[in-house]
């Protein structure tokens, strides 16, 4: 006898926020722990992406655009079609990811946003990277938050502050906010 439950659908859970405030972190416990519970879930990484959907974009404002929407509708195909995705992408531009939410709605696809909170000052710290220490020694220019713009979420759907609480935490408040939208 399977233990596996099937999945009540798919939805889109966007996961944005500045380079190293812990998207991918929380992105990838998140599916462990989904899988670990049958469902049917797919990481989106941002870095991922640029190297084979979107290789050959820049980080000028049109190819961030670019990069944004052929991972929305990558995200959009897949929740419309059972899978939950998760995609931890900073997506810097409000514009960018309200269209992402539209395209969402047009197919009846449940998308929902996460801001990840953390503050400027503790991503420097983090820096997983090393793209901080680069912008700070003149070899990086563009560094979204730093000196290109970075527009946070007004209303998301939820807000994870990643330095105040552990990823199992963070984790959770995700898994309470699926659960409430009757999402697992």
């Amino acid at each position: 006898m399977s233990t596996r439950k099937p999945s009540t659908g798919g939805a889109t859970v966007w996961l944005t926020g500045l380079p190293s405030s812990g998207k991918t972190t929380l992105a990838q416990a998140l599916a462990s722990r989904l899988t670990r519970e049958g469902q049917r879930v797919e990481v989106l990484d941002g870095d991922e992406i640029r190297t084979f959907l979107s290789a050959g974009l820049g980080f000028t404002r049109e190819d961030r655009d670019t990069n944004v929407q052929r991972i929305g509708l990558v995200a959009e195909v897949l929740a419309r079609n059972g899978i939950l995705v998760l995609v931890p992408v900073i997506a810097p531009y409000a514009d960018s990811r309200e269209a992402v939410r539209k395209r969402h709605e047009a197919s009846g696809t449940p998308y929902l946003e996460i801001h990840v909170a953390t503050p400027l000052q503790v991503c420097a710290v983090r820096d997983v990277k090393g793209l901080y220490a680069q912008q700070r020694a003149g070899r990086l220019s563009g560094l979204t938050g730093v000196d290109d713009p970075y527009e946070p979420p007004r209303a998301p759907d939820a807000r994870v502050e990643t330095q105040l609480e552990s990823v199992p935490e963070s984790v959770e408040v995700l898994h309470v906010l699926l659960a409430e939208r009757g999402l697992l």
